[in-house]
């Protein structure tokens, strides 16, 4: 009985985010769904979504004959593009993660859940099918779809051999991190995806402390991968911090376009509606 107590506890302990940050996703992805009506794009489907003017580049079934008899111009009849695809969905789920620099701003890794969770919401809006690499057993669209989704989200581990698992060809993917491991790693683990082949795009999430690095004084800073240490006046080191973090995101964003992944960097003390505007645009295809 004490056992199951204590697992109950833990349980209850891990899920508590969940709600929290679904109705976050939510509000966020209602914001963003007000200036964008779905997906608009055009394509294979039944759904009458615009006449426009002929091109010789159109094939001579694709033209509205009852439409251009109306006048002198030659139109053709374009439907909606209605193809369900996959999106899958990897947030970084690393110890650095679990960080911010301020009471009044959210940890990284939640800030990553609701951005993914926001923006798996839209797409199933639009009828596509999420799932999360290497923790989810089938992609799902759909209200009850959004919720295991985005449960799993909100719990995932976020370990990095996820990213090994065998995805279908042309699946796209989200993955989500502050990326601190460097370009060199994340070139290497990209360059696998890219290779089956996988495209997608990264969200390079950031707090403001390690762009800005805004201490003054006597500082222990503690960095993945090494030992705690002193810096005895730390705003001597703030310009040169600040060139390599910048030259660090720079790399970062490269290896993104060497590969046809882009980059939208976030901010945590920036709204999360932009970072799910841009990553929604590059998914549904805008320009």
């Amino acid at each position: 009985m004490l056992r199951f107590k204590q697992l109950r506890r833990q349980a209850e302990a891990l899920a508590a985010p969940y709600p929290a940050l679904l109705a976050e996703a939510e509000r966020v992805a209602a914001v963003v769904a007000q200036g964008d009506h779905g997906r608009r794009r055009a394509g294979t489907g039944e759904t009458f979504r615009q006449y426009r003017n002929y091109d010789t580049s159109d094939q001579a079934q694709s033209i509205d004959w009852r439409r251009s008899a109306r006048g002198d111009q030659v139109y053709v009849r374009e439907t909606e593009w209605e193809a369900a695809n996959t999106v899958y969905f990897w947030r970084d789920g690393s110890a650095g993660m679990e960080w911010s620099s301020s009471e009044a701003l959210p940890h990284k890794r939640d800030r990553a859940s609701v951005i993914c969770m926001a923006l798996a919401s839209l797409l199933m809006r639009a009828g596509e099918r999420c799932a999360v690499v290497g923790e989810s057993e089938r992609a799902r669209t759909g209200k009850v779809g959004l919720q295991r989704v985005s449960r799993t989200l909100a719990n995932a581990s976020g370990e990095t051999r996820s990213l090994q698992a065998k995805l279908p060809k042309h699946a796209r993917m989200v993955i989500a991190s502050d990326f601190l491991e460097g370009a060199e790693v994340w070139s290497g683990r990209l360059s696998r995806l890219a290779g089956t082949p996988v495209t997608g795009v990264l969200v390079h999430v950031v707090d403001p402390a390690e762009r800005d690095f805004p201490y003054t004084g006597r500082v222990e800073m503690r960095l993945r991968g090494l030992e705690p240490f002193l810096l005895g006046r730390a705003e001597k080191a703030a310009e040169d911090y600040r060139a390599k973090f910048a030259a660090h995101c720079a790399a970062i964003e490269d290896v993104g376009r060497r590969l046809g992944w882009p980059v939208v960097r976030h901010e945590t003390d920036k709204a999360a509606t932009l970072a799910l505007t841009q990553c929604y645009q590059i998914l549904s295809g805008a320009r």
